[in-house]
Protein backbone atom coordinates (compact mmCIF):
# COMPACT_ATOMS: atom_id res chain seq x y z
CA UNK A 1 0.00 0.00 0.00
CA UNK A 2 1.51 3.00 -1.21
CA UNK A 3 2.49 5.71 1.66
CA UNK A 4 2.15 9.71 0.31
CA UNK A 5 5.72 11.14 0.13
CA UNK A 6 6.36 13.78 2.62
CA UNK A 7 7.37 16.89 0.96
CA UNK A 8 10.78 17.77 1.60
CA UNK A 9 11.16 21.43 1.47
CA UNK A 10 15.48 22.83 2.80
CA UNK A 11 14.95 24.93 5.75
CA UNK A 12 16.60 28.08 5.22
CA UNK A 13 19.09 29.44 7.74
CA UNK A 14 17.32 32.60 8.72
CA UNK A 15 14.26 31.37 9.07
CA UNK A 16 12.54 28.02 10.15
CA UNK A 17 11.23 25.26 8.12
CA UNK A 18 7.28 25.46 7.64
CA UNK A 19 5.32 23.48 9.75
CA UNK A 20 2.80 20.82 7.94
CA UNK A 21 -0.42 21.37 8.10
CA UNK A 22 -2.59 19.86 10.44
CA UNK A 23 -4.56 18.07 7.47
CA UNK A 24 -1.32 16.91 5.85
CA UNK A 25 -0.52 15.21 9.26
CA UNK A 26 -3.90 13.43 9.38
CA UNK A 27 -3.28 12.25 6.01
CA UNK A 28 -0.17 10.95 6.72
CA UNK A 29 -1.04 9.06 10.06
CA UNK A 30 -4.07 7.43 8.16
CA UNK A 31 -1.68 6.31 5.26
CA UNK A 32 0.06 4.89 7.97
CA UNK A 33 -2.60 3.42 9.80
CA UNK A 34 -3.89 1.57 6.60
CA UNK A 35 -0.11 0.61 5.69
CA UNK A 36 0.16 -1.63 9.25
CA UNK A 37 -2.89 -2.81 8.39
CA UNK A 38 -2.38 -4.16 5.10
CA UNK A 39 1.15 -5.44 6.11
CA UNK A 40 -1.01 -7.36 9.47
CA UNK A 41 -3.51 -8.72 6.40
CA UNK A 42 -0.62 -9.62 4.61
CA UNK A 43 0.96 -12.18 7.26
CA UNK A 44 -2.60 -13.63 7.19
CA UNK A 45 -4.01 -13.23 4.11
CA UNK A 46 -1.17 -13.87 1.20
CA UNK A 47 -3.96 -14.21 -1.36
CA UNK A 48 -5.20 -10.75 -2.80
CA UNK A 49 -8.53 -11.61 -3.16
CA UNK A 50 -11.24 -14.06 -1.13
CA UNK A 51 -14.26 -14.98 0.86
CA UNK A 52 -14.39 -14.17 4.41
CA UNK A 53 -15.47 -17.33 5.96
CA UNK A 54 -19.02 -17.86 7.35
CA UNK A 55 -18.86 -19.00 10.91
CA UNK A 56 -22.54 -19.02 12.61
CA UNK A 57 -25.61 -19.71 10.91
CA UNK A 58 -29.55 -20.36 11.78
CA UNK A 59 -30.65 -21.29 15.05
CA UNK A 60 -26.99 -20.52 16.24
CA UNK A 61 -26.54 -17.20 15.25
CA UNK A 62 -30.07 -16.13 16.40
CA UNK A 63 -29.00 -17.63 19.96
CA UNK A 64 -25.39 -16.17 19.85
CA UNK A 65 -26.99 -12.51 19.55
CA UNK A 66 -29.68 -12.74 21.36
CA UNK A 67 -27.48 -13.46 24.24
CA UNK A 68 -24.83 -10.74 23.07
CA UNK A 69 -24.61 -7.67 25.35
CA UNK A 70 -24.43 -5.53 22.20
CA UNK A 71 -28.45 -6.53 21.39
CA UNK A 72 -29.45 -4.25 24.17
CA UNK A 73 -28.24 -1.42 21.59
CA UNK A 74 -29.78 -2.50 18.75
CA UNK A 75 -32.42 -0.28 19.20
CA UNK A 76 -30.26 2.77 19.19
CA UNK A 77 -27.90 1.66 16.12
CA UNK A 78 -31.25 1.37 14.17
CA UNK A 79 -32.37 4.66 15.65
CA UNK A 80 -29.38 6.61 14.49
CA UNK A 81 -28.32 5.09 11.87
CA UNK A 82 -31.35 3.01 10.83
CA UNK A 83 -32.16 5.92 7.82
CA UNK A 84 -28.75 5.68 6.63
CA UNK A 85 -29.71 1.87 6.13
CA UNK A 86 -32.68 2.05 4.50
CA UNK A 87 -31.92 4.98 1.76
CA UNK A 88 -30.77 2.00 -0.53
CA UNK A 89 -27.10 3.29 -0.37
CA UNK A 90 -25.77 2.40 2.84
CA UNK A 91 -25.68 -0.67 5.09
CA UNK A 92 -25.85 -1.31 9.02
CA UNK A 93 -23.40 -3.82 10.56
CA UNK A 94 -22.31 -4.79 13.81
CA UNK A 95 -19.88 -7.00 14.92
CA UNK A 96 -18.62 -9.07 18.29
CA UNK A 97 -15.10 -8.56 19.48
CA UNK A 98 -13.77 -11.50 17.36
CA UNK A 99 -15.05 -9.43 14.01
CA UNK A 100 -18.13 -12.01 13.18
CA UNK A 101 -21.12 -10.01 11.73
CA UNK A 102 -24.23 -9.91 14.50
CA UNK A 103 -26.28 -8.08 12.30
CA UNK A 104 -25.65 -6.53 8.21
CA UNK A 105 -29.10 -4.59 7.68
CA UNK A 106 -30.69 -2.26 4.70
CA UNK A 107 -32.04 -2.22 1.59
CA UNK A 108 -32.16 -5.90 0.21
CA UNK A 109 -30.69 -4.80 -3.26
CA UNK A 110 -27.51 -3.42 -1.35
CA UNK A 111 -27.62 -6.22 0.95
CA UNK A 112 -27.40 -8.66 -2.11
CA UNK A 113 -24.47 -6.79 -3.64
CA UNK A 114 -22.63 -7.20 0.01
CA UNK A 115 -23.61 -11.34 0.09
CA UNK A 116 -21.71 -11.33 -2.77
CA UNK A 117 -18.29 -10.89 -0.71
CA UNK A 118 -19.54 -12.80 2.42
CA UNK A 119 -20.83 -9.46 4.45
CA UNK A 120 -23.64 -11.12 6.25
CA UNK A 121 -24.41 -11.84 9.75
CA UNK A 122 -22.21 -15.01 10.95
CA UNK A 123 -19.15 -13.86 8.71
CA UNK A 124 -15.89 -13.20 10.22
CA UNK A 125 -14.53 -10.01 9.34
CA UNK A 126 -11.61 -9.20 11.79
CA UNK A 127 -8.21 -8.71 9.53
CA UNK A 128 -7.02 -11.94 10.42
CA UNK A 129 -9.98 -13.38 8.16
CA UNK A 130 -10.97 -10.52 5.98
CA UNK A 131 -8.15 -8.09 5.61
CA UNK A 132 -8.39 -4.35 6.02
CA UNK A 133 -11.63 -3.05 6.17
CA UNK A 134 -13.35 -0.54 8.79
CA UNK A 135 -15.04 -2.86 11.26
CA UNK A 136 -12.14 -5.41 11.88
CA UNK A 137 -9.03 -2.64 11.92
CA UNK A 138 -11.04 -0.64 14.77
CA UNK A 139 -11.27 -3.79 16.70
CA UNK A 140 -7.71 -4.13 15.85
CA UNK A 141 -6.93 -0.37 17.00
CA UNK A 142 -9.51 0.28 19.89
CA UNK A 143 -10.64 3.38 18.14
CA UNK A 144 -12.87 4.82 15.08
CA UNK A 145 -11.66 4.15 11.98
CA UNK A 146 -12.68 5.05 7.93
CA UNK A 147 -11.72 2.69 5.39
CA UNK A 148 -11.70 4.30 1.59
CA UNK A 149 -12.03 1.58 -1.88
CA UNK A 150 -8.86 0.82 -2.54
CA UNK A 151 -7.52 1.31 1.29
CA UNK A 152 -9.29 -2.20 1.47
CA UNK A 153 -6.63 -5.53 1.54
CA UNK A 154 -9.17 -7.39 -0.26
CA UNK A 155 -9.78 -6.72 -3.92
CA UNK A 156 -13.23 -7.96 -3.13
CA UNK A 157 -14.24 -5.37 -1.29
CA UNK A 158 -12.47 -2.37 -2.83
CA UNK A 159 -15.83 -0.92 -4.54
CA UNK A 160 -17.01 0.03 -1.22
CA UNK A 161 -16.21 2.72 1.59
CA UNK A 162 -16.80 2.12 5.03
CA UNK A 163 -16.63 3.67 8.84
CA UNK A 164 -16.95 1.89 12.07
CA UNK A 165 -15.95 2.50 15.78
CA UNK A 166 -15.72 -0.10 18.24
CA UNK A 167 -18.06 -0.03 21.42
CA UNK A 168 -16.57 -0.98 24.73
CA UNK A 169 -18.72 -2.24 28.53
CA UNK A 170 -18.85 1.07 29.96
CA UNK A 171 -18.18 -0.46 33.51
CA UNK A 172 -15.07 -2.24 32.55
CA UNK A 173 -14.12 -1.27 29.80
CA UNK A 174 -14.23 -4.72 27.76
CA UNK A 175 -14.03 -4.70 24.12
CA UNK A 176 -17.48 -5.65 23.00
CA UNK A 177 -17.62 -5.76 19.32
CA UNK A 178 -18.19 -2.67 16.51
CA UNK A 179 -20.73 -0.53 14.79
CA UNK A 180 -20.40 -0.10 11.46
CA UNK A 181 -21.79 2.10 7.89
CA UNK A 182 -21.09 0.63 4.61
CA UNK A 183 -21.57 1.81 1.05
CA UNK A 184 -19.85 3.90 -1.86
CA UNK A 185 -17.90 6.52 -2.23
CA UNK A 186 -19.88 9.18 -0.30
CA UNK A 187 -19.13 7.52 2.99
CA UNK A 188 -15.23 8.78 2.66
CA UNK A 189 -16.97 12.82 4.01
CA UNK A 190 -15.23 12.92 7.52
CA UNK A 191 -18.90 13.36 8.93
CA UNK A 192 -19.25 9.80 8.31
CA UNK A 193 -16.70 8.68 11.03
CA UNK A 194 -17.70 11.23 13.56
CA UNK A 195 -21.19 9.71 12.75
CA UNK A 196 -20.59 6.57 14.05
CA UNK A 197 -17.88 7.69 16.88
CA UNK A 198 -20.62 9.17 18.20
CA UNK A 199 -23.26 5.98 18.24
CA UNK A 200 -20.75 3.86 19.90
CA UNK A 201 -20.30 6.86 22.71
CA UNK A 202 -23.77 6.46 23.04
CA UNK A 203 -24.46 3.21 22.59
CA UNK A 204 -22.00 2.64 25.87
CA UNK A 205 -24.15 5.43 27.77
CA UNK A 206 -26.81 3.47 27.32
CA UNK A 207 -25.30 0.41 28.45
CA UNK A 208 -24.03 1.95 31.46
CA UNK A 209 -27.72 3.27 31.95
CA UNK A 210 -29.16 -0.39 31.32
CA UNK A 211 -27.04 -1.42 34.53
CA UNK A 212 -28.83 0.53 37.05
CA UNK A 213 -28.59 -0.15 40.51
CA UNK A 214 -25.01 -2.29 40.22
CA UNK A 215 -23.33 1.20 38.69
CA UNK A 216 -22.18 1.57 42.57
CA UNK A 217 -20.36 -1.73 42.60
CA UNK A 218 -16.81 -2.52 41.99
CA UNK A 219 -15.42 -4.61 39.65
CA UNK A 220 -11.91 -5.47 38.33
CA UNK A 221 -11.13 -6.57 35.12
CA UNK A 222 -7.49 -8.14 34.98
CA UNK A 223 -7.88 -10.36 32.10
CA UNK A 224 -5.79 -9.85 28.54
CA UNK A 225 -4.23 -6.71 30.87
CA UNK A 226 -0.76 -6.66 32.02
CA UNK A 227 -2.33 -3.67 34.79
CA UNK A 228 -5.80 -4.48 36.00
CA UNK A 229 -8.41 -1.78 35.69
CA UNK A 230 -10.79 -1.48 39.12
CA UNK A 231 -13.59 0.43 38.65
CA UNK A 232 -16.11 1.52 41.07
CA UNK A 233 -17.67 5.03 43.16
CA UNK A 234 -17.39 6.71 40.53
CA UNK A 235 -14.13 6.30 39.63
CA UNK A 236 -11.64 4.32 36.98
CA UNK A 237 -8.74 3.28 38.25
CA UNK A 238 -5.44 1.72 36.20
CA UNK A 239 -3.52 0.12 38.83
CA UNK A 240 0.11 -0.61 38.04
CA UNK A 241 1.77 -4.34 38.38
CA UNK A 242 2.26 -4.97 41.96
CA UNK A 243 -0.82 -3.37 42.62
CA UNK A 244 -2.77 -5.66 40.38
CA UNK A 245 -1.54 -8.83 41.63
CA UNK A 246 -2.86 -7.75 45.19
CA UNK A 247 -6.32 -6.61 44.55
CA UNK A 248 -6.35 -10.12 41.97
CA UNK A 249 -5.33 -12.43 44.81
CA UNK A 250 -7.20 -10.57 47.49
CA UNK A 251 -10.88 -11.09 45.11
CA UNK A 252 -9.67 -14.68 44.98
CA UNK A 253 -9.52 -15.14 48.62
CA UNK A 254 -12.99 -13.48 49.94
CA UNK A 255 -12.03 -14.72 53.63
CA UNK A 256 -8.63 -12.60 53.43
CA UNK A 257 -5.14 -13.55 53.56
CA UNK A 258 -2.43 -12.97 56.58
CA UNK A 259 0.74 -10.88 55.10
CA UNK A 260 2.62 -14.27 54.91
CA UNK A 261 -0.20 -15.74 52.88
CA UNK A 262 -0.13 -12.60 50.86
CA UNK A 263 3.88 -12.52 50.65
CA UNK A 264 3.64 -16.17 49.54
CA UNK A 265 1.43 -15.54 46.33
CA UNK A 266 2.79 -12.40 45.67
CA UNK A 267 6.45 -13.62 46.58
CA UNK A 268 6.96 -17.23 46.54
CA UNK A 269 7.89 -19.18 49.54
CA UNK A 270 11.19 -19.51 48.57
CA UNK A 271 12.43 -15.85 48.16
CA UNK A 272 12.78 -13.94 51.65
CA UNK A 273 11.25 -10.88 51.35
CA UNK A 274 11.39 -7.74 54.36
CA UNK A 275 7.67 -7.29 55.95
CA UNK A 276 8.54 -3.86 55.03
CA UNK A 277 8.24 -4.06 51.77
CA UNK A 278 4.93 -5.60 51.68
CA UNK A 279 2.98 -3.14 54.06
CA UNK A 280 4.72 -0.29 52.30
CA UNK A 281 2.81 -1.44 48.61
CA UNK A 282 -0.10 -2.01 50.58
CA UNK A 283 0.06 1.93 52.56
CA UNK A 284 0.58 3.24 48.53
CA UNK A 285 -2.83 0.53 47.34
CA UNK A 286 -4.76 1.97 50.31
CA UNK A 287 -3.85 5.77 49.36
CA UNK A 288 -5.60 4.54 45.93
CA UNK A 289 -8.73 2.60 47.06
CA UNK A 290 -9.15 4.13 50.29
CA UNK A 291 -11.63 1.78 52.49
CA UNK A 292 -11.88 -0.79 50.48
CA UNK A 293 -8.85 -2.31 51.29
CA UNK A 294 -8.71 -3.64 54.86
CA UNK A 295 -5.95 -5.58 57.31
CA UNK A 296 -5.88 -8.09 59.36
CA UNK A 297 -6.35 -9.93 57.68
CA UNK A 298 -6.36 -8.27 54.38
CA UNK A 299 -8.90 -8.22 52.64
CA UNK A 300 -11.52 -6.34 50.47
CA UNK A 301 -14.26 -4.90 52.28
CA UNK A 302 -16.51 -5.01 49.87
CA UNK A 303 -17.69 -7.06 47.00
CA UNK A 304 -15.52 -6.99 43.77
CA UNK A 305 -16.93 -8.65 40.69
CA UNK A 306 -14.26 -9.99 38.76
CA UNK A 307 -14.24 -10.57 35.34
CA UNK A 308 -12.11 -13.72 35.86
CA UNK A 309 -14.92 -14.96 38.63
CA UNK A 310 -16.83 -14.36 35.92
CA UNK A 311 -15.75 -16.67 33.17
CA UNK A 312 -15.89 -19.09 35.82
CA UNK A 313 -19.86 -18.58 36.77
CA UNK A 314 -20.60 -18.86 32.78
CA UNK A 315 -18.78 -22.58 32.86
CA UNK A 316 -20.70 -23.49 35.90
CA UNK A 317 -23.41 -22.87 34.19
CA UNK A 318 -22.50 -24.39 31.36
CA UNK A 319 -22.81 -21.88 28.78
CA UNK A 320 -19.46 -21.97 27.08
CA UNK A 321 -19.99 -19.47 24.78
CA UNK A 322 -20.00 -16.54 26.91
CA UNK A 323 -17.52 -17.92 28.90
CA UNK A 324 -15.81 -17.29 25.61
CA UNK A 325 -17.07 -14.50 24.67
CA UNK A 326 -16.14 -12.77 28.18
CA UNK A 327 -12.37 -14.19 28.38
CA UNK A 328 -10.06 -11.64 27.27
CA UNK A 329 -6.98 -13.42 27.46
CA UNK A 330 -4.52 -14.53 30.31
CA UNK A 331 -4.85 -12.96 33.50
CA UNK A 332 -2.55 -10.57 34.18
CA UNK A 333 -0.22 -12.52 31.05
CA UNK A 334 3.14 -10.71 32.56
CA UNK A 335 3.02 -11.49 36.39
CA UNK A 336 5.10 -14.24 37.46
CA UNK A 337 3.72 -13.88 40.94
CA UNK A 338 3.11 -17.39 42.11
CA UNK A 339 -0.25 -16.92 43.04
CA UNK A 340 -1.48 -15.27 39.97
CA UNK A 341 0.12 -17.66 38.30
CA UNK A 342 -1.84 -20.59 39.50
CA UNK A 343 -5.09 -18.74 39.35
CA UNK A 344 -4.07 -17.65 35.72
CA UNK A 345 -3.46 -21.75 34.95
CA UNK A 346 -6.01 -23.10 36.32
CA UNK A 347 -8.55 -20.41 34.53
CA UNK A 348 -6.95 -21.30 31.16
CA UNK A 349 -6.69 -25.20 32.09
CA UNK A 350 -10.51 -24.98 32.61
CA UNK A 351 -12.02 -23.02 29.98
CA UNK A 352 -9.36 -25.35 27.53
CA UNK A 353 -10.74 -28.63 28.84
CA UNK A 354 -14.31 -27.20 28.24
CA UNK A 355 -13.44 -26.26 24.33
CA UNK A 356 -11.88 -29.38 23.77
CA UNK A 357 -14.79 -31.39 24.83
CA UNK A 358 -18.10 -30.17 23.76
CA UNK A 359 -17.27 -30.74 20.63
CA UNK A 360 -18.80 -27.03 19.18
CA UNK A 361 -17.48 -26.05 16.13
CA UNK A 362 -17.51 -22.16 16.81
CA UNK A 363 -16.00 -22.30 20.63
CA UNK A 364 -13.61 -24.47 19.07
CA UNK A 365 -13.14 -22.23 16.24
CA UNK A 366 -12.85 -18.89 18.72
CA UNK A 367 -10.23 -20.71 20.73
CA UNK A 368 -8.55 -21.59 17.74
CA UNK A 369 -8.27 -17.98 16.34
CA UNK A 370 -7.49 -16.64 19.75
CA UNK A 371 -3.49 -15.72 20.55
CA UNK A 372 -3.45 -18.28 23.27
CA UNK A 373 -5.26 -20.96 20.96
CA UNK A 374 -3.56 -20.30 17.40
CA UNK A 375 -0.76 -22.71 18.15
CA UNK A 376 -3.15 -25.17 20.06
CA UNK A 377 -2.31 -28.60 17.41
CA UNK A 378 -5.10 -30.78 19.48
CA UNK A 379 -7.81 -27.80 19.30
CA UNK A 380 -7.26 -27.17 15.17
CA UNK A 381 -7.53 -30.88 15.17
CA UNK A 382 -10.69 -30.81 17.35
CA UNK A 383 -12.00 -28.14 15.38
CA UNK A 384 -11.65 -29.80 12.04
CA UNK A 385 -12.87 -32.51 13.47
CA UNK A 386 -16.36 -30.83 14.24
CA UNK A 387 -16.65 -28.88 10.85
CA UNK A 388 -19.16 -30.44 8.62
CA UNK A 389 -17.41 -31.09 5.17
CA UNK A 390 -19.52 -28.42 3.44
CA UNK A 391 -18.13 -25.93 5.98
CA UNK A 392 -16.44 -23.19 3.28
CA UNK A 393 -13.25 -22.24 5.74
CA UNK A 394 -12.59 -25.99 6.44
CA UNK A 395 -9.72 -26.23 3.85
CA UNK A 396 -7.68 -23.64 5.75
CA UNK A 397 -8.42 -25.43 9.13
CA UNK A 398 -7.07 -28.44 7.68
CA UNK A 399 -3.76 -26.75 6.19
CA UNK A 400 -3.22 -24.90 9.88
CA UNK A 401 -3.52 -28.08 11.23
CA UNK A 402 -1.24 -29.94 9.04
CA UNK A 403 1.10 -27.17 9.39
CA UNK A 404 1.04 -27.66 13.35
CA UNK A 405 1.57 -31.18 12.91
CA UNK A 406 4.68 -30.85 11.33
CA UNK A 407 5.92 -28.33 13.40
CA UNK A 408 5.15 -30.01 16.50
CA UNK A 409 5.89 -33.86 14.95
CA UNK A 410 9.14 -35.30 16.79
CA UNK A 411 12.17 -36.88 14.42
CA UNK A 412 11.55 -41.02 15.16
CA UNK A 413 14.96 -42.45 17.03
CA UNK A 414 16.63 -45.03 15.38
Amino acid sequence: MPVPDVPRTAPSRTAPAPRPSRRFLVASTHAELVAASWRRSAAALPAPEFLAPVELSGPELEGYRRAHPLSRAMPLFRELLGSLADDGTHLLAVCDAAGRMLWVEGHRGLRGRAERMNFVAGARWDERHAGTNAPGTALALGHAVQIVAAEHYNRLVQPWTCAAAPVHDPRTGRLLGAVDITGGDHLAAPHCLALVRATARAAEAQLAADRGGSAGGWSLSALGRDEALLTGAGRRLRLGRRHSEILVLLAAHPEGLTGDGLAAGLYGCERAVPPVTLRAELSRLRRLVGPLLGSRPYRLCAVVETDAAGVERELAAGDLRAALDRYDGPLLPLSEAPGVCRLRRLLEDRLRRAVLGSGDAGALQSWADSPWGEDDLEVWERLLAALPESAAHRRSVAVRARLLRATFAQPVRR
